[in-house]
């Protein structure tokens, strides 16, 4: 499935309200659960730079917070040239919420797009399953 520019303005228009005033790094995320409800995500840091929370996090902490569950398509953008690739914390919580066949957009500077998945971005993921 290929994201809806709705959901690419969303996390685009995220990129703005990034809090991060040490690495200047900012990150956008939308999150569309099965019901087509929408959740926007933004990177939070800390002076603690281990509490530092991801943009994709936020939207996924956001969607289950409020009951959500199911999720059909995950947009990240960044300020990078190339599409942004999200960190492997966020990779596994998007493993644990996801099948491996939603797709996930990511977003580069310039409309630089690429359109993949959750097992595409962490193959072998560490599932219940495992346990």
């Amino acid at each position: 499935m290929k994201a809806q520019q709705e959901w690419i303005d969303i996390a685009v228009s995220a990129l703005d309200r990034a809090y991060v005033p040490y690495s200047h790094f900012p990150v956008g995320a939308c999150l569309v659960s099965a019901d087509g409800a929408v959740y926007q995500g933004i990177n939070i840091e800390n002076a603690s730079f281990g509490l530092t929370n991801c943009a994709e996090r936020t939207a996924f902490f956001k969607a289950i917070s409020e009951g959500k569950r199911d999720f059909v398509h995950l947009v990240v953008a960044g300020h990078t040239p190339a599409p942004i690739s999200p960190c492997g914390a966020c990779r596994q919580v998007m493993a644990e919420f996801c099948t491996p066949e939603m797709p996930v957009t990511l977003i580069g500077d310039a409309g630089v797009i690429k359109e993949t998945t959750v097992g595409d971005l962490l193959p072998y993921s560490f599932t219940n399953q495992d346990l």
